[in-house]
């Protein structure tokens, strides 16, 4: 087996944290993508229940988008400057 730097193994962890943080974001989103993607009765009426209690889409979407830019732009700076270095 091949050893890395403790930065590395730092860095992956908190990589994999922004990634189930954005598949959260994700998950939230459903109702609105189901609503968008299959528009029915049925699913209006979700978002509707869902509204009621404060479900917020925009919410989702911005701390989805948020969570991958800064995803990729991590990766982007640690691939391009420490990798391999460190």
């Amino acid at each position: 087996m091949g050893s890395q730097s403790t930065a590395k193994t730092i860095f992956l962890l908190a990589s994999m944290v922004g990634w189930l943080l954005a598949g959260a974001a994700l998950m939230y989103l459903f109702p609105a993508i189901a609503n968008l993607v299959v528009h029915s009765d049925r699913t209006a009426l979700w978002l509707n229940n869902l509204a009621r209690g404060g479900y917020h889409p925009l919410l989702g979407t911005a701390a989805c988008v948020g969570l991958i830019a800064a995803e990729a732009l991590a990766n982007w700076i640690w691939y391009s400057r420490y990798d391999g270095k460190i």
